[in-house]
This record gives structure tokens, C-alpha cells and sequence, in this order.
């Protein structure tokens, strides 16, 4: 089959978590015998931004990691879609395109016989349903949501024909245990300080226990203001900056712990959504604690995948507990790696969207399509 994947970036991770989910998709159809063509806007912000702080090296090295991934460049002016979803069996739109091209596509689908999916990785059907009303998906065949939370969103509200719940997962093929990297410090932790919306929750999660403890620590991701990276000083944090996705695993494999820090969004209307990166540390059999989120949808086993800490004192008490006892580490780290690879690859998730592809309701003509 043919697929293609209009995205945001699919080289650029700067503050794009669904590239992660992205390079894992697309590396399984690859996999597996399938033609895939992905297309990213050349004025897309995250490669935008990547070129601005870390040039064009940064795209090189991923190419480098990435050998077998590719993404074609487009203006929205210049975009030819009979060119580009040639000879297409499938095609996704991820929800960061702009809604003139997720409607052009949506007029190019009408009359023709490839399956059309929007992609939604976001929790903007909830917080901003003005912007998201904006795309028009009358004509496509259905909606991969992220979550059940998203999902019935488009339910509720007509956004789609069809919706089904597709969670990210872990590319085992980059997210693996790497036992031979020596240790260096106890905690790392991986994410972006953002707009400042869970500055709090880092607070009493991260950056307190870390000082109370006396930890040996180290943060990376973007978007860090000049307060943000004072806090993190005075708490004896070593701050390392934007850190491209494929080099996670060396990161981790260097210490002892990681934390999950959701954002408000996640935890407030998105229960059940845990976004990729606790999917890619359990796949890489580091010890993981969380702060509170709610795990409507079973995905995991608390207490045996990961442990959660209600609040910073649980935190501390829980930091203690793991450091010392390297048995109970051991136990988190198998059963986490058991619950990825049985439920949770990319592999996983590509048999669901064959399953989404090939079910009756996908493969129907909706009413109004000619």
C-alpha cells in the first residue's frame, strides 16, 4: 500500500513531540513492505526554530539517525496534491497543518477512492474548539485520536464522521535498555518548561525533591526562560538543553530514575492520555515515577510499571525508596518492559491502523461524498 503523511516536521522534535510517534510509524510501514511519502512545510516553527538555535547540522545528524526516513518539503502556494497523493492508498493528516490545506485535501479525497484520516496528538479539541471547528473534515473518512477524551470530543461534536483512539507508543527499534552505559547521576529529566502552565507542578515535583535530596540532576528540553533556568541553578540542576529524540536512550541509560511531569491539560481534561514519554522511558528500562494523572484507559499498572506520588512529599519519600533499593528498581524495570513490548510498540499501533483501515465504517462512502 501507499501512504502519505502530511505532518508539521518530521525531522525537527523541537518542541514536537509527534515526530517521536511519526519516525516509529514510519519506520514499521517501511518495515513492512509499504511505499510511504511524508510531506513537512519548509516554514514549519519547530524546523524553523531548529535551524535558528542549532543550524543545519541538527537535520544532517538526524538523517544520520534516521537513514531510511525522508520528508519532502512544501510551500502551501506551490503544493501540487495531484502530484503528491499520487497512486495514495491511505492518507494522514496530522492536525497541525493549516486548515486551508486540511480542506484542499479534503476537496482533492471527494470522488476518489484513498481512506483520509485527520490525526489529532493535541489537547486542542477541548481548549481551543474555536480553532479546531476551523478545519473542515467533511470529506474525510475518519479521526485518529489520541486519546478516548479526544476521541469523543469529535464524537460529540460532528468534527469527524468517524473517530477511533490511537495512542502513541514506543519505537523499540531507538527506545531500548542500553545496560553497558555507565551511571553518572540519579535523576534525569526530559521535557519542555513550555509556557510556564506547569511551573508549579515542576516545582513541587522536580525541582524541591531534587534539592531536599540533594540530588545529582539534569534537565533537558526547550523553551526554558531565564527564571526557569535560575530555579533549576539554585537547586543544583545542570540544565542541557534541547536534546534530539533519538539520543534519549544514552540519556537515560546514564541514570538511576526519571520522572513524568503532565501538563494541565493532560490531567484536567485528558484523563487517560500520557503522552509518548513515559512509553519511551519504560521502553528504555529506566525506573519512572509520575506526578498525578488519571489512567482512565488502563494503559498501564501503576505501582508495577511505574509508581505515582500524589504530591512532593510522596515524591521525595518515593526518590528515597527507588535510589536505595536497587531490587524494587529491578522489578519496576522488567515489568514496565514486559507491559511496552506486549501493548505498546509502534508495531502495536501500525496492526490498529490497519484494523481502523480495513474495518466496514472506513471503508464506506459517507454520506455526502460523491
Amino acid at each position: 500500500m501507499r501512504f502519505v503523511i502530511f505532518t508539521h516536521s518530521l525531522v525537527s522534535d523541537w518542541n514536537n513531540g509527534n515526530a517521536h510517534f511519526l519516525r516509529g510509524i514510519a519506520s514499521e510501514l517501511l518495515s513492512r513492505g509499504h511505499e510511504l511519502a511524508i510531506f513537512e512545510p519548509e516554514s514549519g516553527w519547530s524546523r524553523q526554530n531548529l535551524l535558528r538555535e542549532h543550524g543545519q547540522g541538527a537535520i544532517e545528524n538526524f538523517h544520520k539517525a534516521f537513514p531510511q526516513l525522508r520528508s519532502a518539503l512544501y510551500d502551501d502556494r506551490t503544493l501540487d496534491l495531484n502530484q503528491a497523493l499520487w497512486g495514495a492508498d491511505v492518507v494522514m493528516v496530522h492536525e497541525w497543518n493549516p486548515p486551508e490545506l486540511v480542506a484542499r485535501i479534503g476537496r482533492h479525497r471527494a470522488g476518489r477512492d484513498y481512506q483520509l484520516f485527520f490525526h489529532d496528538t493535541h489537547h486542542r479539541s477541548l481548549s481551543d474548539r474555536e480553532g479546531i471547528a476551523a478545519y473542515d473534515l467533511s470529506c474525510f473518512d475518519g479521526v485518529l485520536a489520541y486519546g478516548t477524551a479526544i476521541r469523543n470530543a469529535y464524537r460529540a461534536l460532528g468534527w469527524g464522521l468517524h473517530a477511533w483512539t490511537w495512542h502513541e507508543a514506543a519505537d523499540i527499534r531507538v527506545f531500548r535498555p542500553l545496560p553497558s552505559i555507565e551511571k553518572v547521576g540519579d535523576l534525569v529529566w526530559i521535557g519542555n518548561w513550555g509556557d510556564g502552565e506547569r511551573a508549579d507542578t515542576l516545582r513541587e515535583f522536580l525541582i524541591e525533591p531534587v534539592r531536599s535530596l540533594r540530588l545529582r540532576a539534569r534537565v533537558y528540553g526547550v523553551r526554558y526562560p531565564q527564571e526557569a533556568l535560575r530555579e533549576l541553578a539554585e537547586a543544583g540542576i545542570e540544565y542541557g538543553g534541547w536534546l534530539p529524540n533519538h539520543k534519549v536512550p544514552e540519556v537515560f541509560a546514564r541514570y538511576q530514575l526519571t520522572l513524568h511531569v503532565p501538563r494541565h491539560h493532560y490531567v484536567e481534561a485528558l484523563p487517560g492520555i500520557p503522552t509518548i514519554r513515559p512509553f519511551e522511558a519504560m521502553a528504555c528500562g529506566i525506573p519512572l515515577i509520575s506526578a498525578p494523572w488519571k489512567d482512565s484507559e488502563r494503559m498501564f499498572s501503576p505501582g508495577e510499571d511505574f509508581l505515582f506520588a500524589r504530591n512532593g512529599k510522596e515524591m521525595i519519600s518515593h526518590l528515597k525508596l527507588l535510589l536505595k533499593q536497587p531490587l524494587i528498581r529491578s522489578r519496576l524495570i522488567t515489568h514496565a518492559l514486559q507491559t511496552i513490548r506486549s501493548r505498546h510498540t509502534c508495531a502495536h499501533r501500525v496492526d490498529e491502523l490497519f484494523s481502523f483501515i480495513g474495518s466496514p465504517v472506513a471503508m464506506s462512502v459517507p454520506e455526502g461524498k460523491t
